[in-house]
């Protein structure tokens, strides 16, 4: 029986992988785990080579053959994707092959926004504080938004929704996560690749679930690029019990669920009203002086977890009539007095002018839940008379005018309205998100009294 290995480095006799391979064909892996010291036991859990995945492993090469600088994981929800970018970027700060022969630095790590680089890439379940064993752990500085290796490595965060934070900054190594949900991604990453220039052979990582987005679609055709990709199920063990059972046979098949489970960049689907290309061509990153604001709500027929969502759904008008998206603040699984409360918290965060909300599903009461939260909002009930299609037909040929703007980046509202044709959404649920944008954009078309302009 091969004997644990005694020294907290990996590398020193047989790897923890073969080790615990052997000891766990003999059925004692409780014997093996009891004669680890604390140092080795935390060397054990942290070895990366010894749980990852192939996909997940540093690829040899670029579709093209040659050496990548471009590591692209398209992965489903919950797939292993960024603790495979996390780990890879604690081998490079740690020098470990094969990502590294000595310590790589400084490195950057960017994220959507400040708040996921934190929360995800750094101190997330999978993120580099979680990663580490004590020994080599690094610390984080938050104030001055770096981690500091005990080697003198070093990483900076950087928040996607400001290129020009990486104006200046140089770099051998990136880190880039949910690229595919930046509202400036190309802006973003084009400066990145001005900063990426230390080093023999400055390379990143980009880890992502796959939106047919222009910075995706340019990764994935790029022949430099080495492409990886991994489902949800493949990371079966590491995923709480039932998931799988519960959301894969719920959206087994749809476009959905092999964009999200499976990792498929899904393209635009036949017939839409609101192809990608054409959402893509009408995003600004701010919002310009409005004359009106309106928050529009479209209420669940019940509040389970597997009812439709409550769409909820902000957009204001200029002087000019030019109309913008500001927010999609949709929810699911929220009582009435919960999802007037989202809507209402909006309407005043924004500063809107009305509370537009469809009374189809519930009428007067609807007017009653709102009241009963704040009677001071002024509330119009709407009522649809026409299908889905129709309503949103108008609406598709002001994106086509270019008069609809979308202030940011909205994935999952986008996503929906891609993924909308004549019969609906492909998997059959409601499109509680555009049915809200409709309500929105319709109500701004319609002539009011008192304009008054502001600036969100």
């Amino acid at each position: 029986m091969t004997e644990p290995c005694l020294a907290t480095i990996p590398g020193c006799g047989p790897s923890w992988r073969a080790v615990w391979r052997s000891w766990k064909a003999s059925g004692r892996e409780g014997e093996f785990l009891a004669r680890l010291t604390d140092d080795q036991l935390d060397d054990f859990l942290h070895e990366w080579r010894s749980w990852a995945r192939p996909a997940q492993w540093p690829p040899a090469a670029a579709a093209d053959g040659a050496p990548w600088t471009i590591w692209l994981m398209l992965g489903g929800r919950g797939s292993g994707k960024t603790r495979a970018g996390a780990e890879w970027v604690r081998a490079l700060a740690l020098g470990r092959p094969p990502a590294a022969r000595a310590p790589t630095s400084p490195i950057a790590l960017v994220g959507e926004t400040a708040a996921d680089v934190r929360e995800v890439m750094v101190e997330g379940v999978s993120g580099l504080l979680r990663i580490h064993a004590r020994f080599e752990r690094p610390r984080w500085l938050p104030s001055r938004r770096r981690l500091e290796w005990p080697n003198g490595a070093v990483a900076q965060t950087f928040s996607a929704d400001d290129p020009e934070q990486l104006r200046g900054p140089q770099f051998a190594a990136a880190w880039c996560d949910e690229i595919a949900k930046w509202s400036r991604a190309e802006e973003a990453f084009d400066m990145l690749q001005f900063a990426l220039r230390l080093g023999e052979a400055p390379r990143q990582v980009v880890t992502t679930t796959p939106r047919a987005v222009p910075i995706v679609r340019r990764l994935v055709a790029d022949p430099r690029v080495a492409v990886a990709r991994m489902t949800t199920a493949e990371n079966a063990l590491n995923l709480a019990p039932g998931f799988l059972d519960a959301i894969v046979g719920r959206y087994r098949g749809t476009r959905l669920g092999r964009q999200e489970l499976m990792g498929e960049l899904i393209e635009d689907r036949a017939g839409t009203l609101f192809p990608r290309d054409l959402i893509e061509r009408c995003r600004i990153a701010v919002p310009p002086p409005l004359a009106r604001i309106v928050v529009a709500v479209d209420p669940p027929a019940s509040a389970h977890r597997t009812s439709d969502a409550c769409g909820i759904v902000a957009a204001g008008r200029t002087e000019d009539g030019r109309l913008c998206v500001l927010a999609d603040d949709t929810a699911r699984g929220l009582r009435p007095a919960q999802w007037a409360a989202r809507a209402l918290a909006l309407y005043h965060r924004l500063e809107a002018d009305a509370l537009i909300a469809e009374a189809n599903q519930g009428g007067e009461m609807v007017r009653s839940v709102f009241a009963d939260a704040d009677s001071s909002v002024p509330v119009r009930l709407v009522h649809a008379r026409r299908g889905k299609w129709l309503r949103a037909e108008p609406i598709a040929q002001l994106y086509e005018q270019g008069k609809v703007a979308h202030a940011g980046a909205f994935p999952a509202l986008e996503d929906e309205m891609a993924d909308f044709a004549h019969d609906g959404l492909s998997d059959g649920r409601s499109p509680d998100r555009l049915d809200a944008l409709v309500w929105a954009l319709t109500s701004l078309t319609e002539p009011d009294t008192q304009p008054r302009v502001r600036r969100v």
